[in-house]
């Protein structure tokens, strides 16, 4: 049962949420424009490295608000209300899979050299057994989250059982524990996946890794509000 704690830790992320995405569609607007106009003297190259930081910031601001508001209510970030369904059927360890990046990126960045190559393939390979350990880890979990319902009927009706209730209290506030911790585990590596390939490209090809990224985003929010709306009517 939610309490109204939780209902206002949701309510306030959902607006910061909301903002964020609204920059987040200003960002993508201006890394498509940069790539259009773009051009080899250091001018060009010097505003490409001021916008990708500014982006980079978006997204870290987007992680620390997220581990903030985690850390008070991490239930809220495994099945998030402010995402449609379609965005929440995607999501893993409260999140997008770090894999998805080298799609992202092979369907972005066209033009690698044979080290980058061999670069991204090292850092391909140390993600899919970081995100497989987690994924391990993650599915335990889920299996734990089985006992909410019955935490709730316990809570409703059960309340002179008082050792079974403080028990199963117990055992879900470790369960939260775990949770948190599998969820920085994945932010880190998503996290981290994304600096070790940005560490690979050049500032163009960083721009269009970029632009990509933002536009699945925001695609994917576009689609899944479109199917919203038509289930509701």
């Amino acid at each position: 049962m939610a309490t109204s704690n939780d209902s206002s830790i949701a309510q306030n992320f959902a607006s910061f949420f909301n903002g964020w995405l609204v920059r987040q569609e200003r960002f993508h607007e201006r890394l498509v424009q940069e790539l259009r106009s773009q051009d080899e003297d250091d001018t060009q190259h010097q505003q490409l490295e001021s916008l990708i930081q500014q982006v980079l910031s978006h997204y870290e601001q987007y992680l620390v608000e997220k581990s903030t508001a985690a850390s008070e209510q991490v239930l809220l970030f495994y099945s998030p209300p402010w995402l449609t369904s379609f965005e929440k059927a995607l999501l893993w360890v409260g999140g997008f899979k770090p894999f998805l990046l080298f799609k992202l990126l092979a369907n972005s960045v066209t033009e690698l050299t044979p080290e980058q190559e061999e670069a991204i393939e090292r850092v391909k390979c140390e993600t899919r057994r970081e995100e497989r350990e987690l994924s391990q880890d993650s599915a335990t979990i889920q299996e734990s989250l089985a006992a909410l319902p019955l935490l709730k009927l316990v809570r409703r009706y059960g309340g002179r059982i008082d050792g079974e209730l403080s028990e199963l209290e117990s055992a879900m506030e470790n369960m939260k524990v775990e949770m948190l911790r599998a969820l920085e585990r994945a932010d880190k590596l998503r996290r981290t996946t994304v600096r070790k390939l940005l560490q690979t490209l050049s500032p163009v090809q960083t721009v269009k890794f970029l632009a990509a990224s933002a536009e699945f985003q925001l695609t994917v929010r576009k689609w899944g509000m479109q199917k919203g709306q038509e289930r509701a009517r």
